[in-house]
C-alpha cells in the first residue's frame, strides 16, 4: 500500500490530528503520574504511583469493616456472567443475589443484552484462568465512586497496574447495573450485609486485640493510616484480595458459610501485621541496608523477586513469619496440670506438660524451617529474638532497633548458604502497589501519552539503536517501531507513520501491537480512500487475535464502514486542488489517551477509535 499525498498541509494536520487524537493506544506497561506542570521534562517524576482507593476516607476510623456498593455491584456482574468459585461453601446471600438477577434476566430482553456485553468482556480478559482474574475487577472496583455514576476516581495513570488491564469494563457495568437495577437488589440486601459486618466484627476485634497485645503495642500507635476490610459475600470465600496503597491497607474477603459466618482470619491478620510492622522497620532502612549481602545467596529461592533484591521487604516478611509461628494455632490440645494433684504425682504431670510444650515447639519450629526453605531466611533469627522478647514489658516498637543492630550478617548469610531452598512458591497473600521508576520505552509510552512527543521519539530510537544481543531485543524494537509510528503521526508525517507501522507488523509477535498496527494502516488507506488495502488491513487485525473486545470492535467497523473524519472524504478528494476543510491543529499535541468508551473526535461513521492499552508480555 502506497500513502497519495494530500492535497494541502493543512488536511495532512487535521488529519492526522484526528487519527492521533481519537486513536492513539498506551502501553498500560508504562503508567505515569506528572504532578508538575514544568515544561521541562528533566524535572518532571518519572514514577508510576497509585493513588488511595475511594472507599479510602482520610477522616474515618483508623480500622473499620465495611461493605462497599461498587465491589457488590462489579461481584454481581463476575457472578451474572458465570463466576462459581466456591459457590457451595458460600453465604446464603449469595445465591438469593444470583436468583434476584435471574428473575430480571427472565424478564428483560434489555438485561440479558447488557450482560452479555459485560460477560463478552469478561471471557475476552481471562487471562489466567485463575484468581488473578478476578482480583483485576476487585482491584478497578476499589476505584469506582458511589452508584449511580460509577466513576473512576482518579487518573488512569495513577491506579494499580491490574485495574487499568479492565478499565474498559466500566461503561459496559454502568448499562449493566441500570438494566438489572442492582442498586434496588443492594438496597434491599443491605440489611444482611449489615448483619454480615456484625457477625464478624468480633472475630475481627479479637484478632487485632490479640495481635496488639502480643506486640505490646496500642492500636491507636499510627494516625493517618487506614487499615480497612470490605466484605463482599459473592466471592470465594477462598479469595483473599489483599493489597496496600501507601500507607492505607485494603483486605476484600468473603464469608464462608456455617452457623456463624467467618473469613480467612490468618491471612487477615497477616496483613495487619504488615500494617503494624512495616513502618517500623522502613524507619531503619540504613541499618537493614547492611544485610545486602545476604540476598546473594537467594538465587535459587522460589519466592518473588522484591525479597530476593531488597533487604527491606526480605526483613519484614521474616519477622511477620517468626511472628506468625510464635503466636499460631498448632492445635496440639492444650494440657494443663490439674489444680488437684497430689504432690507425690507432681513429677509425672510436669512430665506430661514438658511433653505438651515440646509438641508445640516442634510445630512452630517446622513452620520457621518451611519459611526458610522458602528464601525468608532470617525468619529463625526472628523467632529466637521473640523467644526473648515474650520475657520483657518492652514493645516491639521499642526493641525493634535492638533486634535490627544486633544481628550478625556474617552468621545470617553462612545460615542461608546452607539451605536447600523449595523449588515452588508459597501463594502471596499481598498484592503491593508501589511506585516503580520508568525507564526506556515505558518511559517512552509515558512521555507520549501526556504529548511530548520528542523525548518520546528520542527514547524509542536509543532502543532501537542499542544492541540487539538481548532475547528481548526484537520485541522492543518492534515496540520502537509502534511508538515512533504514532510519534509520526503527531507531528505530521504520514509516510514515515506508515513505514514505522510496517516494520511493527513485520517484527512484532504481540497480538495486542500487531492488531493495533494493522487498524491504524486500514484507517490511514480509508483516508486515503483505498478501501482494498483497508479491508485488508482490518481482516489482518482479526487475524492477529488479540482477544480484547475494542482491537475486535474497532477491526470489525472498520470492515462494515470506511473510517472517515470530519471535513476529509474521499469524495472532496477527488477534486483537483480542493483542499479538505480542517480546524487549525492544537497549539500543543492533544494527549494520547481518551476514556475508553468515546469515539473518535470527528468519526462521521460511529468507529470506537479509543482503545483500551495494548498489553505487551
Amino acid at each position: 500500500m502506497t500513502l497519495r499525498t494530500f492535497r494541502s498541509p493543512a488536511a495532512v494536520s487535521a488529519v492526522l490530528f484526528f487519527l492521533f487524537a481519537g486513536f492513539a493506544p498506551q502501553l498500560a506497561r508504562a503508567q505515569y503520574s506528572d504532578s508538575s506542570s514544568s515544561s521541562d521534562s528533566a524535572s518532571r517524576p518519572e514514577y508510576a504511583q497509585e493513588k488511595a482507593p475511594s472507599l479510602i476516607d482520610p477522616a474515618g476510623p483508623t480500622i473499620s469493616l465495611v461493605s462497599a456498593e461498587p465491589v457488590f455491584f462489579m461481584a454481581a456482574a463476575l457472578n451474572a456472567c458465570g463466576y462459581d468459585e466456591g459457590l457451595n461453601e458460600s453465604e446464603p446471600i449469595r445465591k438469593k443475589i444470583r436468583d434476584e438477577m435471574n428473575q430480571v434476566l427472565v424478564r428483560s430482553e434489555t438485561a440479558r443484552d447488557k450482560r452479555d456485553k459485560v460477560c463478552l468482556f469478561i471471557a475476552q480478559h481471562r487471562m489466567t484462568g485463575t484468581d488473578k482474574d478476578i482480583s483485576q475487577y476487585i482491584s478497578l472496583a476499589l476505584y469506582l465512586s458511589q452508584p449511580p455514576n460509577l466513576d473512576i476516581t482518579v487518573e488512569q495513570s495513577e491506579m494499580p497496574p491490574d485495574s487499568t488491564q479492565v478499565i474498559g469494563i466500566v461503561p459496559l457495568l454502568k448499562d449493566f447495573a441500570q438494566a438489572m437495577d442492582l442498586h434496588g437488589i443492594w438496597l434491599t440486601l443491605r440489611l444482611s450485609y449489615d448483619h454480615e459486618i456484625d457477625e464478624l466484627h468480633d472475630p475481627l476485634s479479637q484478632m487485632i486485640v490479640s495481635t496488639n497485645l502480643y506486640l505490646k503495642m496500642p492500636a491507636s500507635t499510627y494516625s493517618g493510616r487506614r487499615f480497612i476490610v470490605v466484605i463482599e459475600p459473592q466471592l470465594s470465600p477462598h479469595l483473599v484480595n489483599a493489597r496496600v496503597y501507601g500507607s492505607d491497607y485494603v483486605v476484600v474477603v468473603s464469608p464462608s458459610a456455617g452457623p456463624v459466618p467467618t473469613i480467612p482470619m490468618n491471612n487477615v491478620r497477616h496483613i495487619y501485621l504488615h500494617y503494624l510492622i512495616e513502618p517500623l522497620l522502613y524507619a531503619r532502612t540504613n541499618a537493614i541496608d547492611r544485610m545486602a549481602p545476604i540476598l546473594k545467596e537467594l538465587s535459587d529461592a522460589p519466592m518473588d523477586y522484591r525479597y530476593r533484591s531488597d533487604p527491606v521487604p526480605l526483613t519484614v516478611e521474616c519477622l511477620i513469619k517468626a511472628i506468625e509461628a510464635r503466636t499460631m494455632d498448632t492445635k496440639v490440645p492444650v494440657y494443663k496440670i490439674p489444680a488437684d494433684v497430689d504432690r507425690s504425682q507432681l513429677p509425672r504431670y510436669e512430665h506430661l506438660l514438658d511433653q505438651y510444650h515440646q509438641k508445640v515447639e516442634a510445630v512452630r519450629w517446622a513452620a520457621v524451617q518451611h519459611d526458610m526453605r522458602q528464601g525468608f531466611v532470617l525468619t529463625q533469627y526472628y523467632y529466637e529474638q521473640l523467644v526473648q522478647f515474650e520475657k520483657t514489658p518492652v514493645s516491639l516498637s521499642d526493641t525493634i532497633g535492638e533486634m535490627v543492630y544486633s544481628m550478625d550478617i556474617d552468621q545470617q548469610v553462612h545460615r542461608a548458604r546452607d539451605i536447600d531452598f523449595d523449588k515452588v512458591a508459597d501463594e502471596d497473600v499481598l498484592q503491593r502497589s508501589m511506585p516503580r521508576k520508568l525507564t526506556g520505552l515505558d518511559l517512552a509510552e509515558a512521555r507520549l501519552a501526556e504529548g511530548d512527543a520528542a523525548t518520546a521519539q528520542k527514547l524509542a530510537q536509543k532502543a532501537l539503536n542499542e544492541p540487539s544481543s538481548n532475547p528481548q531485543a526484537a520485541a522492543d524494537a518492534a515496540r520502537a517501531h509502534f511508538i515512533l509510528a504514532r510519534v509520526a503521526i503527531m507531528t505530521g508525517h504520514p509516510q514515515q507513520a506508515m513505514d514505522d507501522f510496517k516494520e511493527t507488523v513485520a517484527t512484532s509477535k504481540e497480538p495486542r501491537i500487531l492488531a493495533w498496527s494493522h487498524i491504524y494502516l486500514g484507517r490511514m488507506a480509508d483516508l486515503e480512500c483505498n478501501r482494498n488495502d483497508a479491508l485488508t488491513e482490518y481482516k489482518a487485525a482479526l487475524a492477529a487475535r488479540d482477544g480484547q473486545l475494542d482491537t475486535r470492535l474497532a477491526a470489525e467497523r472498520g470492515i462494515k464502514t470506511a473510517y472517515s473524519v470530519n471535513g476529509h472524504t474521499c469524495s472532496d478528494d477527488e477534486d483537483e486542488g480542493t483542499a479538505a476543510p480542517a480546524p487549525a491543529p492544537p497549539a500543543q499535541a492533544a494527549p494520547a489517551v481518551a476514556a475508553p468508551s468515546a469515539p473518535a473526535t470527528g468519526s462521521s461513521n460511529g468507529n470506537s477509535a479509543v482503545p483500551n492499552a495494548p498489553q505487551p508480555n
